[in-house]
């Protein structure tokens, strides 16, 4: 039998988009991640033949970013309520694929928020495959942890500087090829130093589109897991944007740092409470058709006592992931500290419920032949990405 939902309270209309993403996630995005992990050069996900396209093609049929935009008529319980249930099944079909369909919108979410119909209009389209640009090469955690102090020597030199020219900003520098669809993105969410005529003081917000001149693309990252979230670098080499394409300023980047912050450590705690939920799933299934000492496996104590503590993980994790979504959905600013123990507690659960998963399924789960181990490797990444979990919590315990 499946899974009950605890939410006992959800609506007709909620119910119809858990089931259609669902399906989505079964039929169109398990299948691609698996097919997109098995390939060997991580160019060939994003080659023009590849299945990646047909994926994002159908995701954007679906119309689900509708049912999350804020400028739509639901309550902001509402869009909490619809986030959650469309990344958690997001997640448990693919949350390489998910990932890459979240951070495309980032431009588009910089452009609402600085509420200037001009930006809005040109990074507006469902068609634009954005990116955000925060990590550096000599900047990864202290980006997150040290932001408030770029231009001391506590920070050391940023890896990308946007310098003030009159109307003008001009960006010179790189992002670390951990940026999430780098290597595919028409724009970026661009969070760099910034120079305003007296010296590196700060950090700004920018959308900068990545078909100007002197901006580049470095090569696909080849990394263990979530193969299907291309990552790549982003060059800068005096690339020149129009003033207003800053959004948000050195002075208001602690809020708008914080929020953006919030809102991906909020979702990365759904997603991969849907991946945690899979790999239970697999297990499941799993025990009850293997057999050992003459019964299926799922009849042997040890395994009950082992998915029975998957089990409780998992709940335990979708609780906290929920709330902190409806909760950080509802309240201006967010909370960062309840967004983090979201993330941090969902990418933990996920991990270790794949790898009891797992060792459930035996030698077996080493194969390639069987879904499990890639979910591993995918679990494995999340506990670095968008902040590592160490790093996240030191940020977040400042908040307590």
């Amino acid at each position: 039998m499946p899974m009950m939902d605890l939410d006992i309270d959800l609506s007709d209309e909620e119910l119809r988009i858990r089931d259609l993403v669902h399906k989505f996630a079964a039929e169109v995005m398990r299948p691609a991640g698996i097919a997109l992990d098995r390939l060997p050069d991580p160019a060939d996900v994003i080659a023009p033949q590849s299945i990646l396209w047909d994926v994002f093609k159908k995701y954007r049929a679906l119309g689900l970013e509708a049912y999350t935009d804020p400028n739509n008529d639901l309550t902001p319980v509402q869009r909490g309520r619809l986030r959650y249930i469309i990344y958690e099944e997001l997640g448990w079909g693919d949350t390489g694929l998910a990932i890459s369909f979240g951070v495309a919108t980032f431009p588009r979410m910089l452009a609402e928020f600085s509420g200037r119909p001009e930006l809005i209009e040109r990074f507006g389209s469902p068609e634009l495959i954005g990116c955000w640009g925060g990590t550096e090469p000599s900047h990864g955690s202290d980006f997150i942890t040290l932001a408030d102090k770029i231009g001391t020597p506590e920070y050391g030199k940023p890896d990308c500087v946007a310098r003030k020219d009159g109307d003008f900003f001009v960006i010179n520098g790189q992002k670390a090829a951990w940026v999430s669809n780098g290597t595919i993105a028409a724009a970026t969410a661009l969070f760099c130093a910034v120079d305003m005529g007296d010296g590196v003081k700060g950090t700004g917000g920018f959308i900068v589109p990545l078909d100007l001149p002197g901006a580049s693309h470095g090569k696909p990252l080849d990394k263990i897991g979530q193969r299907a979230l291309n990552q790549g670098e982003l060059f800068f080499d005096d690339v020149r944007i129009p003033a207003e394409y800053m959004v948000i300023g050195p002075e208001m980047f602690a809020f708008g740092g914080d929020s953006v912050l919030a809102m991906a450590n909020s979702g990365m705690g759904c997603l991969f409470v849907g991946l945690a939920q899979a790999a239970l799933d697999l297990a499941v299934d799993y025990a009850k058709q293997r057999v050992q000492g003459g019964v299926p496996i799922i009849q042997h104590q040890s395994v009950k006592a082992r998915l029975f503590e998957m089990f409780r993980k998992v709940e335990a994790a979708r609780s906290l992931a929920r709330r902190v979504m409806v909760y950080n959905a509802v309240n201006i600013p967010p909370q960062l500290h309840y967004a983090v123990a979201s993330k941090v507690t969902a990418t933990q659960t996920a991990f270790e419920v794949a790898s009891a998963a797992l060792q459930i399924f035996g030698g077996n789960g080493l194969s390639r032949e069987y879904p499990i181990e890639k979910l591993l490797r995918d679990a494995r990444a999340s506990m670095i990405e968008d902040g590592c979990n160490e790093v996240l919590g030191l940020v977040a315990a400042e908040r307590l």
